[in-house]
């Protein structure tokens, strides 16, 4: 029988989230980061509309949707790709820059992505610490050594939502050796972008790259829209492993609608924001450590991992899911994604109830 080259069949599944909960329960997932809020109402009119086009393979060169993010970001469309998912960008990056013998850093509580992808090459992933569950750029410079092929840093990160300024980023690159890679990870970057703080021209060095989504911010995580900002080199050898029909018709459609209608974007990302500080707030008040969270979704610190746990089977016995954190290093932790704003009130009030009872503790 034929078997898996030896580094795959050494590697772990993915890991995904346990989406099961107790018969006749609703399932209220807070464990995906996906939006609680639905995409704009003219990239649904967009993506239906093009579905009577689906007997046609789709643009190769993504020409409305690059167009439409070049406009909004004041980029050159030809430095843009689009994927299935940033995921697909990244993990072709990783085929084109790393291998054997290869290292590729990133940091203690990065994108569990990043270690799939890395393994999947064979090369060899290295974590720098970080410091209060933020990315430390000294920590990354002292990390990297002559076999390190790539840096790879979430910002903000995902699971911990906190995020480290654009001079930060800067003083990272400027630290690194010419000849390393340095991919940014933004995935939840419109939840963070301010006055100054948009990284892309770092892309202009010619060993940077910059990667966004459609899944977060816009509300399109079933339809796989990610993209990124590349040297025109990089874009050049990645054109290489890209599917040449990577994203669907519908999907570019929807996202070139989606990106379009900014206004739209930005009241999701404030809504989801207040609701997150609020929710945040709250379970501070009931003794949680909550880091401060740039993203969709706050991470909760309790006590110990045994009190996790029993939140979570709390939890989930109402049908509410959130995400463990013992992949990452962190059974002591879970993640909840922000949903609805009934959905985030029952959360607390369970919670409350569940902290109240004598023999629990947060």
């Amino acid at each position: 029988m034929i078997t898996a080259n030896a580094h795959i069949a050494a590697m772990a599944p993915y890991a995904l989230a346990d989406m099961s909960v107790p018969s006749g329960k609703r399932l209220i997932s807070l464990a995906q980061n996906e939006s609680s809020l639905p995409a704009s109402p003219c990239a649904i009119a967009a993506g239906r509309d093009a579905l009577q086009k689906s007997q046609l393979y789709p643009d190769t060169n993504w020409t409305g949707l690059r167009t439409a993010i070049s406009n909004v970001h004041e980029l050159h469309a030809d430095d843009i790709l689009c994927g299935g998912g940033s995921m697909e960008l990244f993990a072709c990056l990783l085929q084109c820059y790393a291998g054997p013998g290869d290292r590729v850093l990133s940091t203690q509580y990065g994108y569990a992505f990043f270690r799939s992808a890395t393994l999947a090459v064979g090369a060899d992933y290295t974590a720098a610490p970080e410091q209060d569950f933020t990315v430390c750029v000294d920590a990354l410079l002292a990390g990297a050594d002559a076999s390190t092929r790539i840096v790879c840093v979430a910002n903000p990160g995902n699971p911990t939502g906190t995020r480290i300024a654009r001079s930060e980023l800067v003083r990272l690159r400027a630290g690194l050796d010419d000849d390393i890679l340095l991919v940014i990870d933004e995935a939840y970057g419109e939840f963070a972008d301010g006055p100054g703080e948009h990284t892309f021209d770092l892309a202009a060095r010619g060993n940077t790259v910059i990667l966004r989504t459609f899944s977060k911010a816009y509300g399109l995580a079933g339809l796989r829209v990610g993209w990124g900002v590349f040297p025109s080199s990089i874009a050049r050898e990645l054109r290489k492993l890209l599917i040449s029909n990577n994203v669907s018709i519908a999907s570019q459609a929807a996202a070139e609608a989606a990106m379009r209608d900014q206004g739209y974007m930005h009241t999701v990302c404030a809504e989801t924001s207040a609701r997150r500080d609020r929710f945040a707030d709250r379970m501070r008040d009931l003794g949680l450590q909550v880091p401060q969270s740039h993203a969709n979704f706050v991470l909760l610190k309790f006590a110990s991992a045994d009190a996790a746990a029993r939140a979570d089977r709390s939890l989930r016995a109402e049908g509410i899911v959130l995400r463990g954190m013992g992949g990452y290093g962190l059974p002591d932790c879970l993640r909840a994604t922000i949903g609805s704003e009934a959905d985030m009130e029952r959360v607390i009030r369970l919670m409350s109830d569940w902290s109240k009872t004598g023999k629990q503790t947060c």
